[in-house]
């Protein structure tokens, strides 16, 4: 592990544009860098969630075999958890001293070529003192593939997404555009388990796939049934929020009967309109060229954070977008439109598109919504503009999503509500920043830009000891070697000059 103690206003501190302000601003120091997975630590640990536990200050990095616990306050490595023999781990969420740990099911036997994500995996709860399982019941069976996991505010529950992703998927059926696919051969149903924290048992198992739709553009035919991805907890704790990424969908849990209540459908972002400009050629062009194009992008948001403005929640979700794991429901769009054309690289949506209505997967944006989906907030076109601005574009990648957006997380800073948005597909690590504290009026703050480090995916941001504190958990090595790495940043807020 190297510590780094570099202080910087991260490249990008007082930029602005139109309709956009800079003051108050924030400034970052980045306090360590830790380096996953070398041969003196855990070979194929990753860092893909983070999060923080008060009671010891440490930080909780989860990594496919296993948790690497860092020292908070040094980066230093001061335990590792091995997970391996109930399986892999996708997912950490720690409150009041006790950490859940999300865990995939091991395959079957070690010459299976598939993995055991289509059977029930499993929470485990460990006490962060001792970094042992805790006492009492530490072992609760979930759903297939728990994938993410999170408190509810006051703790009293857990609840767990269980994508169920199936290893095969439906067939295409016919041959007409859009095109249509039929149910997955074997297809373990996505879910979201609710535990109670005093009892530690599963009182609840919610499914999607009978319950009430609304508004546009649900992807339902897909070979595949609804697959959760992240849930938001309202402050209240009586509804949770799920993002059904590959189905372009949030569904709502009322968390007072334990019932989903509706699917609704996310609808598409207009690329045609002012604003809303992509670079869909892939042609090495620096600087990138963005302009209008006719073609919409489906919202598919991966993570999603909940919070409150004048008494109201509002949602706020990194709208990456994502197809089938075996890209099934994907093609360029030259298929439809021909070879030649502006749009023909363009990587489009089976399911959705034809000839003359293209829709591709994710929004190149974050999105604030109110509870009934109305969009508050779209940050449009800006995140793959000032990547490139930066420098940081993956050109690359214009064809398919842009930078990415997949983590959310909310901090209060000095009264005002930031968000920290990260960018999975940047040549350096980026995490945007926002002050949405009323949504009605956002303004960029700044760009986070870490380089050496690559693919930033989970994000905690935190309050400890009154400072203020983001860690990173970059999942993918650098290109010029290395490892997996989890980076800090401490924040501080400048306040405004005195009149």
């Amino acid at each position: 592990m190297k510590r780094l103690l570099l202080t910087t206003a991260v490249l990008a501190a007082m930029l602005t544009m139109d309709g956009f302000a800079a003051e108050p601003a924030l400034t970052f120091t980045k306090v360590w860098t830790h380096n996953h997975g070398t041969a003196a630590e855990t070979p194929g640990q990753l860092s893909e969630v983070p999060a923080f536990d008060q009671r010891t200050n440490t930080i909780w990095v989860v990594g496919i075999v296993g948790v690497d616990v860092l020292d908070a306050a040094t980066g230093e490595r001061v335990g590792h958890i091995d997970v391996t023999s109930c399986g892999s781990v996708n997912s950490v969420s720690i409150h009041n001293g006790l950490a859940a740990l999300a865990v995939e099911a091991a395959a079957q036997s070690p010459l299976s070529n598939t993995t055991g994500r289509a059977r029930p995996g499993r929470v485990l709860l460990y006490d962060t003192k001792t970094r042992e399982l805790a006492k009492g019941v530490n072992n609760i069976q979930v759903g297939a593939l728990p994938d993410m996991l999170t408190f509810t505010h006051d703790g009293s529950r857990l609840l767990v997404a269980n994508e169920a992703t199936p290893n095969v998927y439906g067939s295409r059926i016919g041959t007409t555009t859009p095109r249509n696919y039929g149910p997955a051969p074997n297809d373990p149903p996505g879910t979201v388990s609710i535990i109670d924290m005093e009892t530690r048992t599963v009182v609840a198992t919610v499914g999607f796939a009978t319950a009430p739709r609304s508004r546009s553009n649900i992807r339902a035919n897909t070979g595949m049934d609804f697959e959760p991805e992240y849930i938001a907890v309202t402050q209240d704790g009586t509804k949770a929020y799920v993002t059904l990424q590959e189905g372009n969908a949030i569904g709502v849990i009322d968390l007072t009967t334990n019932t989903v209540t509706q699917v609704i459908g996310l609808g598409a972002k207009n690329f045609s309109l002012e604003g809303s400009e992509i670079d869909p050629l892939n042609d090495g062009s620096v600087p990138a060229v963005f302009g209008t194009h006719a073609a919409k992008g489906l919202y598919m948001p991966d993570s999603i954070a909940a919070y409150q403005w004048l008494g109201e929640t509002y949602l706020v979700m990194a709208n990456e977008g994502d197809f089938r794991e075996d890209d099934g429901d994907r093609s360029p769009a030259s298929g439809l439109i021909g070879a030649g054309l502006t749009l023909s690289n363009l990587r489009i949506a089976n399911t959705d598109s034809t000839a003359t209505n293209l829709y591709a997967a994710g929004a190149r944006s974050f999105s604030i919504r109110d509870t009934t989906d109305a969009v508050v907030y779209d940050s449009g076109s800006f995140l793959d503009r000032k990547a490139d601005e930066l420098g940081i574009y993956d050109d690359g990648r214009s064809r398919d999503k842009g930078v990415e957006p997949e983590g959310v997380a909310l901090l209060d800073i000095g009264g005002r509500t930031y968000a920290f948005i990260t960018l999975e597909r940047t040549l350096s690590a980026a995490v945007a920043v926002f002050d949405v504290t009323n949504p009605n009026d956002v303004s960029f703050v700044d760009i986070i830009v870490t380089p050496g480090d690559v693919a930033p995916e989970g994000v905690a941001a935190y309050k400890y000891r009154g400072q203020n504190y983001i860690a990173i958990a970059n999942e993918v090595p650098p290109p010029t070697g290395g490892f997996s790495n989890t980076t800090l940043y401490r924040i501080d807020r400048l306040l405004p000059p005195q009149e």
